[in-house]
């Protein structure tokens, strides 16, 4: 297996427990049940109530609403009968409307609407458009690529088409088996930035991990280095202050918080930025399922030990993860942005490496369903085997078909999932499934040492996804994820090594290790499968 980041035992001795002077440390239960993002919530949950107690009563008073509540249920489930889209998160709406009539049918209704989302759809598709300029001309490789390998022509010619993400060479890839590595690997290049730095993050939280980088982040802009920071707004729940943005400013580093909570309803809160993005000066990205917390450095111990992984390129294909970054960023943003500034850098020297790297993005907003299509097309076309790593284990059919379809034609057919979970309800989910997937052959194990994070699919030793795209109804449909294809890289063997080496430390699951699942957690399985399109 490809050995540890060179100085990372070395960095885990030096300065290992100091912490940013603006970091606070966790918070106590008081001041968590006082924040702004409880009462957020609280105030969140009383509009809920509101409004289904609103339902029941039109519904159980007025004669005249529930005919109209009948006649517009019909008309609702007629209009998704016939609409593109999964048939799970269909019959998950059926049944809501066939359940609770009144509330199904206004919440579909206040679903559809897009409340929140169509600004920001907007946004995005002119930040899209905006740097579509600044995309390479990639129809030499592409003409080439269509007498050479039809397969990645095909593939890359939809990543195009649908996400404006093109394939590309000469991108050296480095493959972090633990995010312990990707940290260590990750300050080095931080501490090489000579113009700018950028990190999109789900997840950050105080601690070690986060304390060390933004040190570093704060002696780079004393450097004149420009540093932008984008994560998640669910942060501002549990983990970071909701004024956190202001006090990064006011070390000189750019920050947003993206959908930050308040206080309305809006399905725009179910779409949260789930990447892991960072790029450095357009010269190297790091991407993969390592969020900035302790957890995915093992530095605490929340599910046992916690497995992650991780890449880091080097190249032309870091092109497409400074456009990713940049087209995030000009949500909510009315100035124009210099893209060149960041696109054409001069490099130290050109990077010469085998094999092909393709980077791409999913959006909730539209109606593709990129992650998924890559993932379907590693499954369709494998001939020996495709090994997965995923911490979550929630299917829609046509991810069950191709699962059971590639094993039952003999394909070995191998996942990887956590024996220690961190969602409760996520791993019941996950074991609904495995008698199906059990039965057509497909080989299940659990990572027995604690959690399991990573997200990689490798296949035939020539082709290899690592991101960070779940197998989930909330990563493939509801999520803005990012994730790199690579063919025929060097780094591939490293993952599929991996994957052996994690294997090895993994309980098998057989039909008779099924059957010894408890009765309550089968039957929740099946009631959370119903639902399990709208978690």
């Amino acid at each position: 297996m490809q050995p540890k980041w060179e100085g990372a035992e070395q960095f885990w001795r030096e300065d290992a427990e100091e912490i940013h002077p603006i970091q606070r440390g966790r918070r106590g239960i008081f001041a968590v049940l006082f924040s702004r993002a409880m009462i957020i919530t609280v105030l969140l949950l009383l509009q809920f109530g509101l409004m289904f107690l609103a339902a029941y009563v039109l519904g159980a008073y007025s004669y005249a609403f529930y005919l109209f509540g009948r006649m517009l249920g019909v008309g609702c489930i007629l209009y998704l009968v016939n609409k593109p889209g999964s048939p799970d998160q269909k019959i998950t709406w059926v049944v809501l409307m066939l359940a609770l009539p009144t509330f199904g049918i206004l919440l579909y209704l206040f679903v559809q609407t897009d409340i929140g989302h169509r600004q920001i759809n907007r946004r995005l598709e002119e930040a899209i458009a905006e740097t579509a300029a600044y995309l390479p001309d990639r129809q030499a490789l592409m003409d080439r690529l269509q007498h050479e390998n039809p397969a990645l022509h095909g593939l890359a010619e939809y990543t195009m088409r649908t996400a404006s993400c093109p394939v590309f060479e000469n991108t050296a890839v480095t493959y972090f088996p633990l995010g312990e590595d990707k940290f260590a690997a990750l300050l080095e290049q931080l501490g090489q930035a000579r113009h700018f730095i950028f990190l999109e993050y789900f997840i950050i939280n105080d601690g070690t991990m986060w304390g060390r980088i933004l040190k570093v982040l704060e002696q780079k802009v004393r450097e004149g280095v420009e540093v932008r920071v984008l994560y998640d707004g669910m942060c501002a729940f549990t983990r970071l202050p909701y004024r956190y943005p202001r006090e990064l400013e006011a070390l000189g580093i750019r920050c947003k918080m993206f959908a930050p909570l308040r206080p309305f309803v809006s399905t725009y809160y179910n779409n949260r930025d789930h990447r892991k993005i960072a790029v450095i000066d357009g010269r190297v990205a790091f991407t993969g399922g390592v969020n900035l917390a302790d957890e995915y450095i093992n530095r605490i111990n929340r599910f046992g030990h916690w497995k992650d992984t991780a890449v880091m390129l080097e190249g032309e294909a870091v092109r497409s993860f400074t456009l990713m970054f940049l087209q995030m960023w000009a949500i909510g943003e009315h100035t124009p942005e210099d893209y060149p500034r960041y696109l054409d850098i001069a490099q130290p020297e050109p990077v010469r490496a085998p094999g092909y790297v393709l980077p791409y993005a999913d959006s909730p907003l539209d109606d593709e369903l990129v992650g998924e299509t890559v993932y379907l097309d590693i499954l369709n076309r494998a001939e020996r085997y495709v090994h997965i790593m995923t911490p979550y284990l929630i299917l829609d059919s046509e991810m069950v078909t191709a699962l059971t379809a590639a094993a039952k034609r003999g394909v070995d057919v191998e996942i990887l999932l956590p024996h220690v979970p961190d969602k409760k309800y996520a791993f019941a989910l996950a074991k609904g499934h495995y008698h199906e997937l059990l039965a057509a052959g497909v080989r299940i194990f659990e990572y027995t040492p604690g959690f399991l994070h990573a997200k990689v699919f490798v296949s035939d030793d020539c082709k290899a996804v690592v991101g960070t795209i779940n197998l989930d109804y909330r990563s493939l449909y509801l999520h803005f994820e990012c994730a790199a294809y690579l063919y025929g890289c060097p780094a591939i063997a490293d993952i599929e090594t991996d994957f052996l080496d994690t294997r090895a430390k993994s309980q098998e699951i057989d039909m008779e290790d099924w059957k010894r699942i408890p009765f309550h957690t089968r039957a929740g399985a099946v009631l959370l499968k119903l639902f399990a399109p709208l978690m």
